[in-house]
């Protein structure tokens, strides 16, 4: 390459490890043509080891409940970060931080990122090993919790239709749920904006037995459940179907995530989308002003949650 490009190797080295600026841009542009020409690619080891890192991104995907849309978002996320040079790798997180130190210590990433808050013991990690971190608390400069807006809009949709009692329904689960607290609590503000009595709780898996416990658990008819998912929704409406309960006039239901089930149920499911490629758009953002990117063609969007109103409520 070298050759073609008549220049010295050391040239060459300098202008494709991006510290051309000192040479003319004549020079730079025979260089980058000869490397055009031959089809070059960078050793990935080779820049790791004069860099210190490499030019991976980590994602990592959360050990929790997530909508369907993962990879829409990774798609879009990964697009981004190959204009800039950069690598997208997923890792599927763990209840353990033990493969995530595997990994990261492997690989030696720029960054990691999360769509969703890291735990203490992560974060300790990715400092310890000097990769920065970025989740949606880097990007949401100081904005409500999201999810706290989720479940009061979930609720104030329940009862603006006038159900007169609300619940909550949680998605009981063997993985974390960082989701699950917020819209309780979103919940609980409005029963007593409204002046309805606090929300009953219920925890269900999706099972039929868990389903018809929670809607015998309840003071029916006249209730809205605010439901954690369109998977826990779609489970209450067929066990209040079992057992005779009418919906919307007997029970309301509300889901969130906007899933494309939510539209073929019967009825169909009311439910709560949200621009997921938004989202993360935000978070890329904030990596790529931490790791130095120019980021003055990107402003941050306005992540939007909106009701998709069906017949369950």
């Amino acid at each position: 390459m070298a050759r073609r490009a008549g220049v010295s190797r050391a040239t060459v080295s300098q202008i494709l490890n991006g510290r051309g600026q000192r040479f003319a841009t004549e020079t730079r542009e025979r260089v980058t043509r000869a490397a055009t020409e031959l089809g070059y690619q960078p050793s990935a080891a080779g820049r790791t080891l004069a860099k210190g890192s490499s030019d991976i991104v980590i994602a990592v995907i959360p050990y929790t409940t997530f909508g369907g849309n993962l990879q829409d978002i990774f798609q879009a996320a990964t697009e981004e970060l190959a204009s800039r040079g950069l690598t997208l790798l997923l890792h599927l997180a763990t209840e353990s931080t033990a493969p995530l130190d595997r990994v990261v210590t492997g690989m030696k990433p720029r960054a990691v990122i999360s769509l969703t808050p890291f735990s203490q013991a992560e974060l300790d990690l990715l400092k310890s090993r000097g990769v920065m971190a970025f989740d949606p608390e880097s990007s949401s400069k100081g904005r409500i919790d999201p999810n706290v807006e989720i479940g009061a809009l979930q609720a104030r949709y329940l009862a603006d239709r006038g159900y007169t009692r609300v619940a909550f329904a949680h998605l009981q689960d063997a993985r974390l749920d960082p989701f699950g607290e917020g819209r309780e609590e979103g919940v609980r503000r409005v029963c007593a904006e409204r002046g309805l009595p606090d929300p009953v709780i219920v925890r269900l898996g999706i099972d039929p037995h868990d389903a018809l416990e929670a809607i015998d658990s309840l003071e029916l008819p006249g209730a809205g459940i605010v439901c954690y998912n369109d998977d826990v929704a779609t489970a209450l409406l067929s066990a209040a179907t079992i057992r005779g309960w009418a919906v919307p006039a007997d029970v309301g239901l509300v889901g969130m995530d906007h899933t494309p089930l939510s539209a073929v149920t019967i009825p169909p499911l009311s439910t709560v989308g949200y621009d997921q490629r938004a989202a993360a758009y935000n978070l890329i953002t904030a990596a790529l002003q931490g790791l130095g990117e120019s980021i003055d063609d990107r402003e941050p969007m306005d992540v939007k949650f909106a009701l998709v109103p069906r017949g369950s409520a």
